[in-house]
């Protein structure tokens, strides 16, 4: 409701933004019948209740700008973010995780001081200065990786997409992976405090199984929670990346809409951001069973 209103408050006329200098050229009987073709003249009460209707039956309208299903064009911009939040996740729990056992571990030592500079680097940078550096010094001045240009399609060019693709996770799984590094860090510090922990220790269990069997299980689960907030912030659309390397996700198509005033794309996205983060925490729920089995659903 909240976005429904204010993306009617931007200034400008969604007629306009679509038709730009041809606008001009319309009279005012053809630019009110396209304004009664896309359902612009009725009150706002009146079409926010008509498009939570069509949503109900699985209709998201039709985008002023494309000329198209809003569903259609949300399906087809998805699986790019998709893929970029995949690989960020996988970037960010490869590096996050290990940096973070190790520094709790070896915790006021060489490797935790480096590990929490790293992280407090990585959570300081902005994401567009850190991929305007990568794509300026690995694709520009040394010229291993490509810059931004077309875009490759996963199953049209594997190898020249994930070249691609590349880059934009690197930025993103940097900043992601501070995050969960920083999690992880403090998480094992706390459940090393625990009287298991103290137990399993006076039991003469060696380090290895107390760290890896014992603590990093439930020291996973804020790792988790973190992991499902993040990643549905990614697949929201990652607009600055894709903005710097010219990628065509969710993110660039939410802000082409918002400039266009396509308010029936803006509604959709939206609500298709909504429902990822709907998603995620639902199965966020089932992992946290999975890694602590006094957690259940039985409980509930």
């Amino acid at each position: 409701m909240i976005v429904f209103l204010a993306i009617r408050m931007v200034p400008g006329d969604t007629i306009i933004a679509m038709l730009g200098t041809d606008a001009g050229l319309l009279t005012d009987t053809q630019r009110d019948a396209l304004r009664a073709y896309f359902g612009l003249d009725r009150p706002l009460l009146d079409q926010y209740f008509f498009w939570i209707g069509e949503v109900l039956n699985g209709n998201f309208g039709i985008s002023v700008r494309h000329g198209r299903p809003v569903i259609e064009i949300i399906l087809e911009r998805f699986p790019l973010t998709l893929e970029l939040a995949i690989l960020s996740l996988i970037i960010a729990l490869s590096f996050g995780i290990p940096v973070g056992i190790m520094s709790s571990v070896w915790r006021e030592k060489k490797i935790d001081i480096i590990g929490r500079l790293l992280a407090l680097f990585g959570q300081a940078v902005p994401n567009f200065l850190l991929g305007l550096l990568i794509l300026y010094y690995l694709s520009v001045y040394f010229e291993i990786m490509p810059n931004s240009g077309n875009y490759s399609d996963l199953w049209i060019n594997p190898l020249e997409n994930l070249r691609q693709m590349f880059l934009p996770a690197i930025t993103l799984g940097f900043s992601f992976a501070a995050s969960v590094m920083r999690t992880t860090r403090s998480s094992m510090l706390e459940v090393f405090g625990e009287d298991y922990i103290r137990t399993a220790r006076s039991k003469g269990v060696s380090e290895f199984n107390i760290i890896f069997r014992h603590a990093l299980r439930n020291a996973l689960i804020p790792v988790v929670t973190l992991s499902g907030v993040e990643l549905g912030y990614l697949l929201g659309g990652t607009l600055i990346v894709e903005e710097v390397y010219a990628l065509p996700g969710l993110g660039r198509l939410i802000l082409n809409a918002i400039t266009q005033r396509d308010y029936a794309l803006v509604q959709g996205v939206t609500l298709f951001i909504a429902f990822n983060f709907l998603i995620l925490g639902l199965l966020a729920d089932f992992i946290y069973t999975v890694l602590n089995r006094r957690i259940n659903f039985n409980n509930v």
